[in-house]
């Protein structure tokens, strides 16, 4: 059976346009919910029965195009040596932040096929279940984005914390993001040994970053990511949230597909872009409003792409928690209805 999202993936005509949205799994479902009430996030990523479980919970109410594993993109991080822990209110608490050389001390790439088994083996279970036709996407963290954890010690306003280590010692902050390259690589390898069809890179966090400093410290750190897990039979999907106004640096990652944000309009991000496949970009926030205003902005983001070969449907970033799950499927069903109508 064909399959859409891969053949959008390599600009193959297709007979809808695919659409799977970021953050599909989560707090938005009441099912979600129901799991989440009895364990931590962190155990429910480290059960591969539970992660499975929440993986395949959108694909029973919606018809998405793909599944994404759910994970979380700091896994990686224990094993290197960098211990965090989730809160109520503060979210991801890195317990040593890394601000120095010396702080960078013990910090070690890892083997993600048995440091992160765990998330091997929830990627096999879910291909195991996942129906004909329905891709599965790994994932993870960028490495900038990780080093902004790792460095600020979880969420930041500002990023200083970050910006001062670039600025002051960047040879020491090139070797963390060496390091934390090397792990991207390892990590993405694995999981599309373990069956991932698809995989996608989060920069979460680009858009805090200037033009300069993006091409200086970051692009080629993410050219090297992609340019080792490319040609492993998974497309590789590069979103760098916020990065709308360095579009031109972006288009130099060499990714087969890259994610745009909701900031700029489609047609204008796939000219700066060029010849790649292009998935978004619809503001996250439009599940909020009726179903007339979800029509209006899905049939915009499709008409900018004017039926161009590569498109993926998606979101601009993750999805919010407030979401109404009716307004997902109606979301869902407008893309496949108005993008077939249109072929």
């Amino acid at each position: 059976m064909p399959l859409r999202l891969l053949d959008a993936c390599a600009r193959k005509p297709v007979d809808a346009t695919p659409v799977w949205l970021m953050r599909q799994a989560g707090r938005y479902l009441p099912e979600y919910r129901a799991i989440r009430e009895k364990m931590s996030f962190v155990e429910m990523c480290r059960r591969p029965d539970v992660a499975a479980e929440v993986t395949l919970q959108p694909l029973r109410r919606f018809d998405l195009d793909a599944a994404i594993v759910f994970a979380d993109i700091l896994l990686p991080l224990e094993p290197m040596g960098i211990g965090f822990h989730f809160t109520g209110d503060e979210g991801p608490v890195i317990e040593r932040p890394i601000r120095s050389a010396r702080d960078l001390e013990g910090v070690h790439g890892i083997d993600a096929a048995a440091d992160l088994q765990y998330v091997m083996d929830t990627i096999r279970l879910v291909r195991h279940e996942l129906a004909p036709g329905v891709p599965l996407i790994g994932f993870s963290g960028a490495p900038f984005t990780l080093a902004s954890y790792i460095v600020e010690g979880g969420h930041s306003r500002n990023y200083a914390h970050v910006k001062r280590f670039m600025y002051h010692d960047p040879v020491t902050f090139a070797r963390l993001m060496d390091l934390i390259s090397e792990v991207v690589v390892d990590y993405l390898r694995a999981q599309i040994a373990a069956g991932a069809q698809a995989v996608q890179l989060f920069d979460s966090w680009a858009g805090w970053l200037s033009p300069y400093d993006y091409e200086l410290s970051i692009l080629p750190h993410v050219q090297y990511v992609i340019d080792a897990v490319k040609g492993r039979g998974a497309p590789v999907i590069y979103f760098a949230n916020g990065a709308s106004a360095m579009l031109d640096l972006v288009a130099k990652v060499r990714s087969d597909v890259i994610g745009v944000d909701w900031r700029i309009r489609l047609d204008r991000a796939w000219d700066q872009l060029g010849d790649v496949a292009v998935q978004g970009n619809l503001d996250p926030l439009t599940l909020l409003g009726p179903p007339q205003a979800i029509e209006e902005r899905v049939a915009d983001v499709l008409r900018r792409a004017a039926g161009r070969p590569g498109h993926i449907f998606n979101l601009g970033h993750g999805m919010v928690p407030q979401a109404p799950p009716d307004n997902v499927k109606y979301l869902v069903d407008a893309v496949h209805r108005l993008s077939a109508a249109a072929g």
